[in-house]
């Protein structure tokens, strides 16, 4: 039955009851206003007036469907029950009274409206007061000096903040597999994803049952037949210095031994010792970065790409809940020993999504990586510019190029000098395709290429070579004085244009750009031939900028910012596999970890070679027992081991 019919039946039934009551009432009214006794309209009595509610109802019903207030509907009419007056007069009370009501029901929720927006404001008035106060105490050392000095500290500091404004990194484009979705779209992914997948479908037959998911993680996504995560690497909160909070990774005892037999392993180049690591270890970071270097070296990009991420899953499993890293506010120097895996993965991972043609989430992972250290020890600023035209982020590099440095000093880096031309290109390009007034106040890419040219004039030879650019034009350009060496005669200026044109070197064969170099080094051939001073001028500028007699960037190797893929004969690497020094106390150690006894080793990995145990290992489909470090015969929560055929 509905509440509108059953609203109907009982009005129905109180209309009835109410004229017998009425009768009785006016009778006992008039015999109490001649008595004057009140004593009769006790609320105990039986004979007390009463007036059907669900008239009121009906009545604000029919104008106002909300019945949000019905309780107040119904309390009001008992204060007209009080009163003495005849039917008549009765009945025209109960109507002021139904109308009043709708009334005052507007009222009400008039003010309830204006009452939640002067709440909202009393929350928002303390909350910007905590947020303002946690802001001092974060940009405060030591809670030192008390606000004032704080809110001077912040002003002082203002291009720090800029700066981590600009560094802060947007989670949702850090997943590659997100991006290629965008760009492929979801049924081309799903239908490789799917034909990659039929082959781990025999996880199911010889694979562990029962094992718990894994830990959700934003850098990279586990994989299922990943060991769980053991727990080996914490880490722990330094201090906070102006407003950067530092931290550092902390190993267990167990990583600490693993990682002295790594380092023997390495002294020797045993590679095979680095293996046997792994399998009592799977989550030694130093160990998985050197097999995924050796991966990469033998043509098995996708097994080195695994390794990197499980790095990368297990530093980040690590964080501290303090550690706030996309934010842009958080320090892991690269002094500290414990923090360098975290760096070589980041930037390993960043090549691999490059390579993949995942550029927007390889820009995101080098802005995180930049962050990190300010004294960029992988040379992510030599990445960055290169990555944000790959991925059209040109209004943001531009953006970058003016805050993060105080002194907008990164147009003297040569990387730097010829991207904010290309940047401005697209810019320009962007704005007269939206019909839009350009911004006068800037310089145009014509003019910010000629200032490059100027400045580094080394190289365009080496982008004509490397490119190639194979016009007659441009040998009758690289004819003239200025662009005839290859060589800028400064260590540290040489080596930061060798990194730019072996990075950025692919974005010059389209035919728009080299447009605007062509026309650009025209301009500048034309210009020397009336004002040669102004060469010399560049030159001392360059001399400034790269005093040091010494290469400031030699940790910065060439090949790690190339496209091509390094490859080792196979019988070269066979010299690294095994040292016969060691390899019985492999074979021990082996034996040692899976003796006969223990009844669980499903396979046999004794008098076998270490690493190509290691390569089983990677398959989904191969189980060789605790490779996550947990008795499985000893489950949680009761999971059953599930069996070998």
């Amino acid at each position: 039955m509905s509440a509108r019919y059953l609203k109907k039946v009982l009005k129905q039934q109180e209309q009835q009851q109410q004229q017998q009551q009425e009768e009785i009432d006016v009778d006992e009214e008039e015999e109490n206003h001649q008595s004057g006794n009140q004593s009769d309209l006790s609320p105990d009595s039986g004979t007390r007036p009463s007036i059907n509610p669900f008239d009121l109802l009906n009545d604000d019903d029919q104008d106002d469907p909300d019945q949000g207030d019905d309780s107040e509907v119904v309390n009001e009419p008992l204060e007209v029950n009080s009163t003495k007056e005849e039917p008549s007069a009765l009945e025209n009370k109960v109507n002021v009274v139904s109308t009043s009501n709708q009334k005052s029901k507007k009222k009400k929720k008039k003010r309830g409206k204006e009452g939640s927006l002067s709440s909202a404001d009393k929350v928002e008035k303390p909350l910007d007061a905590v947020l303002e106060t946690l802001s001092l105490e974060a940009n405060s050392s030591g809670h030192q000096g008390g606000p004032a000095k704080a809110k001077a500290a912040n002003a002082k500091d203002g291009g720090k903040l800029v700066k981590q404004c600009i560094l802060q990194v947007d989670s949702k484009y850090l997943n590659a597999e997100n991006e290629l979705r965008r760009i492929f779209g979801s049924k081309v992914v799903k239908s490789f994803e799917k034909s990659h997948q039929a082959g781990s479908s025999r996880q199911i037959r010889g694979g562990r049952r029962g094992i718990l998911p894994h830990r959700k993680t934003i850098l990279v996504t586990p994989s299922d037949h990943w060991p769980r995560w053991d727990g080996s690497v914490s880490m722990e909160f330094l201090e906070t210095r102006d407003g950067y909070h530092y931290f550092r990774y902390v190993h267990s005892s167990s990583y600490g031994q693993a990682q002295r037999k790594f380092e023997t392993d390495k002294a020797i180049h045993d590679l095979n010792g680095i293996a046997s690591i792994l399998l009592h270890h799977p989550y030694h970071l130093d160990s998985l970065i050197t097999m995924a270097e050796y991966f990469k070296f033998v043509g098995e990009h996708q097994m080195s790409a695994d390794a990197i991420a499980k790095s990368l899953y297990a530093l980040e499993c690590a964080w501290d809940p303090m550690f706030t890293p996309l934010q842009g506010n958080c320090q892991l120097k690269f002094s500290h020993e414990t923090n360098k895996p975290l760096f070589s993965a980041l930037f390993t991972h960043m090549r691999n999504m490059d390579r993949r043609g995942c550029h927007r989430s390889a820009l995101e992972v080098c802005k995180l990586l930049l962050s990190l250290d300010s004294d960029d020890p992988m040379g992510a600023m030599f990445c960055i510019d290169y990555l944000s035209l790959r991925a059209e982020e040109y209004a943001w590099l531009e953006q970058f190029s003016e805050g993060y440095k105080s002194d907008n000093s990164l147009w003297l880096f040569p990387n730097f000098s010829y991207s904010l031309a290309v940047c401005r290109f697209y810019l320009e390009k962007e704005e007269s395709s939206k019909d839009s007034h350009m911004d006068n106040t800037k310089a145009t890419s014509n003019d910010l290429m000629k200032q490059a040219l100027m400045l580094y004039p080394s190289v365009l030879k080496k982008l004509v070579a490397k490119v190639p650019l194979k016009d007659r034009v441009w040998t009758e350009i690289l004819k003239h004085a200025l662009f005839q060496s290859d060589e800028a005669g400064i260590p540290s200026l040489d080596h930061l244009i060798n990194l730019y044109v072996e990075r950025n070197y692919i974005i010059w064969r389209l035919p728009d750009l080299q447009k605007l170099l062509r026309d650009a080094a025209k301009q500048v051939i034309e210009t020397q031939e009336t004002n040669r001073s102004d060469a010399k001028d560049w030159a001392c500028v360059r001399k400034e900028v790269f005093s040091s007699e010494k290469n400031e960037y030699a940790h910065l190797l060439v090949s790690d910012f190339s496209d091509s893929m390094p490859t080792i004969p196979p019988e070269n690497l066979q010299n690294f596999m095994v040292d016969p020094r060691m390899r019985e106390g492999i074979q021990n150690e082996i034996q040692d970890a899976n003796p006969p006894g223990n009844g669980h080793a499903p396979r046999d990995v004794a008098n076998r070679n270490a690493l190509a145990v290691l390569f089983e290992s990677l398959l989904p489909w191969i189980h060789y027992g605790d490779g996550d470090g947990v008795d499985e015969d000893n489950q949680p929560n009761g999971v059953d081991q599930g069996n070998e055929e």
